[in-house]
């Protein structure tokens, strides 16, 4: 990842586009900032980007959603066809031990009334036919792959990589080289941790010091199930069994219509065994028998993962910078309390359009260097109810870093109004939690029967990845020595364990000397080797455009 500069002869020689606003990101935040803008100004160009083959293809949520803020932005969604087809009947909160399962009362936010579950990859496609229809310009297959600077070194553009498809005809010609794209704002929506985000929050610093993201690694399976086990409605979530007190995560299950379920396991990016798998926890968790008998006969039928932000309130970095915003989870707004956040990323790219729209209609050509900010963006969020939902547990996950009992006590006290106790709990960096090997005892997992429970590397064939095997390899060493002379004695090389895709091995190479080898074909872009490894030596960048998972109804 890098920024260009005015004089950078690459950027020179590339083809130009110019938009008022350009959007980097087609998950629910940027295509709700996308369609509220154009409901704001119908006179507005706006472009959004999106690096996966198609809207949806790398969109992955649990999921239940609380509809609030799609029905502030578009009112009459079910007559327009919004899959929101299963709406949320029951809810159910269990302890389990590793044969038994104990019934725990369901906390105030993780109640479902009102909501649905859903896919987030349909809700994405029906959102981006929405904004289609607005006059929005969706290019698919193009990833941003540098910010582009101007002589202010204020922000200007983004560049795209090379090998972009567009979704349609329509708009223009079919690029298949980078491009760059001028716009007056630019909306940084790429979801967590993304590869243009973080470097603008690192080159802008806009987080404060010792403020840092923490984040937790959701693992998914759809499965088909016999009929007379489905209770289409029925949402349950799990804490407890396989991990250890220790260690935060735990489960969840959403009944779906048509016998499907979509079943998942999340752990927290902060755990300290270097030899914990997440993938494996997740199928280990498989064999209580709550989901045995659950699944037996049944048919899985999907895979996926992606890391997930956590950190909410507290985390959150400055929302702004010279020349654009941070929305969704590139900023951070997830309720990790309520295990939901596509409403609140909605509701701030919503946000920020209003903000953007103000900010167009009262600055002229040229703009002055100071100027260039939309500053009432933060106004705006902590005006809202977003913020009111943040605030009132910015506190419970970090809570947990005294254990899952202590957090548990900590998050009950905070539930019954102690979040009006003016205080804010601070984390340390995820990478910096994991301990010596030599101080861990190694955890063994179960082999895979392939009835129930899968190896990595079919489970990767579920999702449909593809990458073009003569590109640049877009998982960077930043120093090809440490993975062995560093991370292999000390970690004992955590990426081949922490990878749910099995990207990351150490082989035997020459002289029986282990080798650090990258299956990059395998990558589903989860970024969790981004974000865990222990001397923060991988940097994950977009492959070409239209790369990676086609998720379909993840």
């Amino acid at each position: 990842m890098s920024f260009s500069l005015p004089d950078d002869p690459k950027r020179l020689a590339r083809e130009s586009m110019d938009y008022d606003v350009v959007i980097v990101g087609g998950g629910p935040a940027g295509l709700s900032c996308a369609i509220r803008l154009k409901q704001l100004n119908a006179d507005l160009k706006i472009c959004l980007l999106e690096k996966g083959s198609q809207i949806g293809a790398h969109l992955l949520s649990g999921a239940v959603l609380d509809p609030r803020a799609l029905s502030e932005l578009i009112p009459d969604w079910s007559s327009k066809g919004a899959p929101l087809h299963c709406p949320v009947v029951s809810d159910q909160f269990l302890w389990w031990s590793e044969k038994y399962s104990f019934s725990l009362p369901v906390p105030p936010q993780m109640r479902n009334d009102g909501n649905y579950i859903i896919s987030l990859g349909e809700l994405g496609r029906w959102l981006a036919q929405q904004a289609e229809s607005l006059g929005v310009e969706i290019y698919c297959g193009f990833a941003g792959t540098e910010i582009l600077l101007d002589e202010r070194g204020q922000v200007c553009g983004v560049a795209t990589g090379d090998m972009g498809v567009l979704k349609s005809g329509e708009h223009g010609p079919n690029y298949q080289s980078g491009i760059n794209i001028f716009a007056r704002q630019i909306v940084l929506a790429e979801g967590c941790h993304g590869s243009l985000s973080k470097e603008i929050i690192r080159h802008f610093q806009l987080r404060g010091p010792n403020q840092f993201q923490t984040y937790g690694l959701g693992v998914k399976e759809i499965w088909e199930i016999a009929p007379e086990k489905s209770r289409p409605g029925h949402v349950m979530h799990s804490i407890g069994w396989p991990l250890n007190s220790a260690t935060y995560g735990g489960s969840w299950l959403y009944h779906m219509n048509d016998g499907l379920v979509s079943l998942g396991y999340v752990v927290g990016l902060d755990y300290r065994n270097p030899t914990l798998s997440p993938f494996e926890e997740m199928q280990r968790h498989k064999l209580h028998p709550y989901l045995r008998d659950l699944l037996k006969g049944g048919k899985r039928l999907a895979y996926g993962a992606r890391a997930i932000v956590e950190g909410g309130l507290n985390a959150l970095p400055k929302l702004t910078f010279p020349g654009g915003l941070l929305i969704g989870d590139a900023a951070g707004f997830l309720n990790m309390a309520r295990i939901k956040g596509n409403h609140t990323a909605m509701k701030s790219g919503m946000l920020a359009a209003e903000s953007i729209c103000d900010y167009l209609s009262s600055t002229q050509e040229p703009r002055q260097p100071d100027a260039r900010e939309c500053s009432d963006f933060t106004q705006r969020f902590q005006n809202s109810w977003v913020y009111d939902e943040l605030y009132r547990v910015r506190n419970i996950r970090q809570g947990f870093r005294w254990g899952r009992v202590a957090g548990m006590i900590h998050a009950g006290l905070q539930t019954l109004g102690a979040w009006r106790i003016p205080y804010h709990l601070k984390v340390q960096a995820d990478h910096r939690h994991l301990m010596p090997l030599s101080h861990c005892t190694p955890i063994s997992y179960p082999k895979p029967d392939h009835i129930l429970t899968f190896d990595r590397l079919s489970s990767v064939h579920l999702t449909n990845t593809f990458h073009e095997e003569n590109q640049p390899c877009h998982l960077q060493l930043r120093d090809p020595h440490i993975p062995i002379t560093v991370n292999l004695p000390q970690w004992g090389e955590p990426a081949q364990f922490y990878c749910p895709a099995a990207v990351y091995e150490i082989i035997n190479g020459a002289d029986n000397k282990p080798v650090f080898q990258i299956n990059a074909q395998n990558c589903i872009h989860c970024k969790t080797c981004d974000i865990k490894d222990p001397s923060q030596n991988i940097n994950w960048v977009p492959p070409q455009g239209g790369e990676g998972p086609n998720y379909s109804n993840m």
